[in-house]
């Protein structure tokens, strides 16, 4: 037999627990400060770079952190061998334009021929900071490739 005490953390914990879903979801979770990534086709030109639109982006992740947040790419480019990637601010001073801060996912592809291989071996990641005061006149973050682009929106 349980005691009522013994009875009452257990409704309180479970009462407790019940409420994280609403938590995960709420705005005070920092995971939810921006929204999911969309998957857009819209083309970003940036100039000076000799470095060439990485193929295809298949993931875009903020990760808020004192003082700004860490914007986080993954792409796939068609062969192994791809380097030097990183994620070039397409905003002239780094400022939003209409509250869009955009980025370009650019490296270097292999000097010879390399093997395509699996999708894993051939990922590539890139990040970069950003402080709280370029994130206030943030509304969407867009990282472009080649054939795609990803897009969160707060």
């Amino acid at each position: 037999m349980m005691t009522a005490k013994r009875l009452a953390l257990m409704t309180l914990f479970v009462v407790g627990l019940s409420g994280c879903a609403a938590v995960n979801e709420s705005r005070f979770n920092p995971l939810n400060w921006f929204g999911s990534e969309e998957e857009t086709l819209d083309p970003i030109a940036v100039e000076n770079e000799r470095r060439p639109l990485v193929a295809q982006i298949t993931g875009l992740v903020i990760e808020r952190t004192p003082g700004g947040a860490i914007i986080r790419a993954t792409a796939l480019p068609p062969t192994q061998g791809w380097f030097d990637a990183e994620l070039i601010s397409a905003n002239q001073d780094d400022d939003p334009v209409d509250g869009v801060l955009a980025f370009a996912f650019r490296a270097i592809p292999p000097e010879t021929r390399q093997a395509q291989s699996t999708e894993r071996s051939r990922e590539l990641s890139a990040a970069v900071f950003v402080t709280n005061l370029t994130l206030a006149n943030t509304s969407t973050v867009q990282v472009t490739g080649q054939l795609n682009s990803r897009v969160i929106r707060r």
